[in-house]
């Protein structure tokens, strides 16, 4: 028999669109305030519709075959065999607490197409979810499924992490020069914070002679002919400890650095001194490069590399906490040179958002939008939590929002649930069809009502977020509590005791933003501002539910300068 993998739709526009799809952040459970390792993941794309898909565990016959179908279009793209047994999967985030997020990067054209390869980069992550009980066991099964199966995607970043460690694992397939892919991956060390956004990140490495999968010691591992596949094709002609994985297969450009790494610059830059103040960095993520005779580990630069690049990792100032990455996540560039609230792009109301296309021409030359990590066409977002100190099932939490991130709510999703709230369930509506009762729909609305006039509405939901995930995090401790006493004696029980409160935390929570959106609407509407009492729409006290006269804030002294630009004596009103 069969067993078909599910795979969701994840379309890739075309053009420039296609390398600033992504962002992950990484932290290390010596970095977080609680112990615990995070990696995040927003999948970005203007027709990513916004959902969780469940795998249940499941127990498989000799001969049973996996049908793979291409993650972004649906193709069928072949069969490989079946394990004995497959764990349950919530998403990107399985039964064992491992967890997996991805950027897409390109890299060299050559490689990135390879005839009759079965695996893409989205089926590599359900299988190795599916397949493996630790971030080593995950990289150990996708590397040797390409190396088997060949590899159908361009390159890719992929974070990688469970209850102990953090990686970052990077893979570009072959081509048609060969079967299967290239790929170095690297542990991210204790204490320190990670991330990439669509570029390329690990340059230089250790080459190890073999890769020891039970050896905890080691810290890197790659495919044995990483170096040696690119000086066969010609891709590399230096020294071998010169060798830079980014840099050969993805050599950093002004896109690469202004639309990718910035992101990761702006978060590194929230949580490290040396980011911040170190104008290099700064320059880099600007577009603006340095090649030095050595680079800023101050080891030698003989190929000429771009010498200002962004640390792989970076130790935070302070240990960052839960609420901290998931700010990271709706980040625009908020005090920074690439702010984008202050200039005439932002309209009257201070928008951090810029509509697509990424780049524009006036005149025979070309500009840019900023690309933020937070952004418009989020499909959905996440930030994967894992507790060495539970029970597996209970101690990963994938904190689950659709939409914008910056207008989300992050709802707890236990990886040891059996059940989806209907709200966020495969089918309940799509980007071509409406559900009043899709998560996705609901807080869509919200979001664009709030970029209509961003100062002004999005400060309210901003504060109902902070209240719904601060609730949110003291519920937990308590659901931790119970359900490690239920897991004590009856794991089924723990288990269903952990999926009620999903489901239930998840389809409550669209019905309160659902009813969130009709107060914002009804308050804002026509340009005016009506008057509350926190989240109720005041009436003027005859009793006939006349609302008090609105506020009508305008468009503030500022802009009002900027539209009377040009117009001459059209818009003065004569002096009587």
């Amino acid at each position: 028999m069969i067993k078909r993998i599910l795979i969701l739709s994840l379309i890739l526009v075309s053009g420039i669109s296609e390398i600033i799809a992504c962002t992950n952040l990484i932290v290390t459970r010596g970095a977080s305030t609680d112990g615990s390792v995070m990696i995040t993941y927003a999948a970005d794309s203007h027709t990513r519709y916004g959902a969780i898909a469940f795998y249940p565990a499941a127990d498989h016959q000799p001969g049973d075959l996996c049908q793979v179908f291409h993650y972004e279009n649906g193709r069928l793209l072949g069969t490989i065999p079946e394990v004995a047994h497959t764990y349950s999967v919530v998403q990107f985030m399985n039964e064992h607490q491992v967890a997996i997020g991805e950027t897409t990067w390109g890299g060299l054209e050559s490689l990135t197409s390879q005839p009759d390869a079965i695996l893409d980069y989205g089926s590599l992550m359900r299988i190795g979810l599916q397949r493996s009980k630790t971030a080593r066991e995950m990289i150990k099964v996708m590397t040797e499924l390409v190396a088997q199966h060949g590899y159908a995607t361009s390159g890719e970043s992929f974070s990688i992490s469970d209850a102990n460690e953090a990686w970052i694992l990077e893979m570009i397939g072959k081509g048609k020069f060969e079967k299967g892919a290239v790929w170095v991956a690297r542990l991210i060390p204790e204490g320190y914070v990670s991330g990439h956004a669509n570029q390329a990140r690990i340059t230089t490495f250790p080459f190890q002679k073999t890769n020891n999968w039970n050896d905890p010691k080691q810290t890197v591992y790659h495919s044995p002919d990483v170096i040696s596949f690119a000086k066969k094709h010609g891709f590399y002609k230096g020294n071998d400890e010169n060798f830079s994985f980014s840099d050969v297969f993805n050599p950093v450009n002004f896109g690469g650095a202004r639309f990718c790494d910035a992101r990761v610059w702006s978060f590194f830059r929230k949580i490290n001194k040396e980011i911040r103040e170190n104008q290099d960095f700064t320059n880099y993520a600007m577009g603006k490069f340095t090649r030095n005779s050595k680079l800023s580990d101050q080891s030698p630069n003989p190929n000429g590399y771009v010498s200002n690049r962004l640390p792989l990792w970076v130790k935070p100032d302070s240990k960052v906490s839960l609420q901290e990455v998931m700010a990271g996540m709706r980040d625009h560039y908020e005090d920074t040179p690439l702010d984008m609230r202050n200039d005439p792009g932002a309209g009257p109301f201070k928008s951090p958002y810029r509509w697509r296309p990424m780049e524009f021409m006036v005149d025979s030359v070309m500009y840019l939008n900023e690309r933020a990590v937070a952004t418009q066409q989020t499909g959905y977002s996440f930030v994967a939590q894992s507790r060495s100190w539970l029970p597996a099932p209970i101690g990963g939490i994938f904190w689950f929002g659709v939409d914008d991130a910056d207008g989300c709510v992050y709802a707890p999703m236990y990886c040891g649930i059996t059940k989806i709230p209907e709200s966020y369930a495969i089918g309940n509506g799509s980007m071509i069809s409406w559900s009043e009762t899709s998560a996705y729909w609901t807080f869509s609305q919200v979001n664009n009502w709030a970029y209509s006039r961003y100062n002004l509405i999005h400060p309210e939901i901003e504060t109902y977020q902070v209240q719904l995930e601060n609730q949110f995090s003291s519920e937990i401790q308590v659901v931790d509590k119970q359900a490690a006493e239920l897991y004590k004696h009856n794991v089924a029980a723990a288990s269903e005791y952990l999926t009620g409160y999903s489901v239930f935390s998840g389809n409550k929570l669209v019905n309160d933003w659902k009813a969130f959106y009709q107060y914002l609407f009804m308050k804002y509407v026509d340009g005016n501002v009506k008057h509350t009492d926190g989240r109720k729409l005041l009436e003027n006290g005859n009793g006939k539910n006349i609302p008090k006269p609105p506020a009508q804030p305008g468009y503030g002294k500022e802009w009002e300068r900027i539209m009377i630009q040009g117009t001459g004596e059209r818009l003065k009103v004569p002096k009587e």
